[in-house]
């Protein structure tokens, strides 16, 4: 088969390969951190501890590189909490949450943008970078409202697609600001034995996670709805 300039099509043979072991990568990334436990979460604060005033910088790096290879976030939430306290505590989450968003949309960018745009085709690649032109910054806060989908996994997937680091960024401290201080308080009252701060942590918890699984009800049916008007025309 030729294209419309007389040259023969690229085999998108490369692409699937390159995009499957960047998939592979991942999920062997994601097994030894959140099943195998090679990283020692207590170790990680020790070491923290032990760099005195700049601790919170220090936190804020490393867990931003472990949170981009899959460390759960609401265990380096607490941990921030346990180590600084409320208020800090939840400026370095947000700190470390913005750098694992800036981290994994830059990789998922390398690894994944133009193999993704050679998949999709140039038609359906123009209209997705429209589309996340228009909707990029505001798609990343609205997924860190979902429960139960991986930030890191997410930001891999937003680089892959080209949204700029830009929106990366602020759509995270944004759309992270409730759980952050949800996690970061739960660990604060651990170590302050303060139950206001647990049942506060608790209660911002829940409505983030009654906000965000309303909104994806709510997108998913307008995508259906999209979709059955869009092919319409086709069945008439």
């Amino acid at each position: 088969m030729i294209d419309e300039d007389g040259a023969p099509p690229a085999s998108r043979r490369p692409h699937i390969l390159r995009l499957a072991v960047f998939a592979a990568f991942l999920l062997a990334v994601f097994y030894l951190v959140a099943v195998a436990r090679v990283v020692d979460v207590e170790e990680v604060r020790r070491t923290v501890s032990a760099t005195g005033s700049a601790a919170p910088v220090t936190y804020v790096v490393l867990s931003a590189a472990l949170g981009a290879v899959f460390v759960p976030g609401s265990i380096l939430a607490a941990g921030s909490g346990l180590l600084f306290g409320p208020l800090l505590g939840v400026a370095v989450t947000l700190g470390a949450t913005v750098g694992t968003a800036m981290v994994a949309g830059l990789i998922g960018r390398r690894a994944g943008r133009n193999s993704a745009r050679a998949l999709l085709g140039p038609a359906r690649a123009d209209r997705i970078d429209a589309l996340i032109e228009r909707r990029g910054l505001w798609a990343v806060v609205g997924q860190r409202f979902v429960p139960g989908i991986s930030d890191a996994l997410a930001s891999y997937a937003f680089g892959a697609f080209g949204v700029p680091l830009w929106q990366m960024a602020i759509g995270s401290f944004i759309g992270s600001v409730p759980r952050a201080f949800a996690y970061t308080a739960l660990g604060a009252s651990i170590a302050n034995r303060s139950s206001w701060l647990a049942y506060s942590a608790v209660a911002v918890w829940c409505l983030t996670a009654i906000v965000g699984a309303v909104a994806a009800r709510r997108g998913y049916r307008k995508w259906r709805a999209g979709r059955s008007e869009a092919s319409e025309p086709e069945g008439r």
